[in-house]
């Protein structure tokens, strides 16, 4: 199943904090890597009293359902040394699926299309570039 993935991060080498997520991300069981938009450099949203982030999407096609890739993408979040400590607060990554085939999930871990992903630029513009690179996946 094609899925999409935001990626974010503000702290320390943000740059590098992307390029691991995605190096974990192309290591999932039973997942191929597809795409990687443009990576963005973008203003806080919510708690805005942190550095900026650099953004990105990448999409993958792959057989893990949506709660084994939330668990898997979890993982690598703690891996890369994500705290969560203020909500939106700073953070070394943040790996959040937007989108997973055409499937709707509303439960209080997991909430897919993302609810808030139409609201953030920082989720549409480097989405709507993956998508545009991409044969009709979704």
């Amino acid at each position: 199943m094609y899925s999409y993935i935001a990626l974010g991060s503000n702290l320390n080498d943000r740059h590098k904090h992307i390029e691991d997520a995605v190096t974990h991300i192309k290591q999932l069981p039973h997942t191929e890597f597809v795409a990687l938009s443009p990576l963005y450099e973008t203003e806080p949203v919510g708690f805005t009293e942190q550095g900026l982030f650099i953004n990105a999407v990448c999409c993958i096609n792959t057989a893990l359902s949506p709660y084994n890739l939330l668990q898997r993408l979890l993982l690598i979040e703690q891996m890369l040394g994500r705290v969560r400590t203020i909500k939106n607060g700073p953070r070394t990554i943040d790996l959040d699926i937007i989108l997973y085939g055409d499937i709707n999930i509303d439960t209080p871990t997991l909430t897919i299309p993302h609810p808030r992903m139409h609201e953030r630029e920082f989720v549409m513009k480097p989405l709507n570039d993956v998508l545009r690179t991409q044969p009709r996946v979704a």
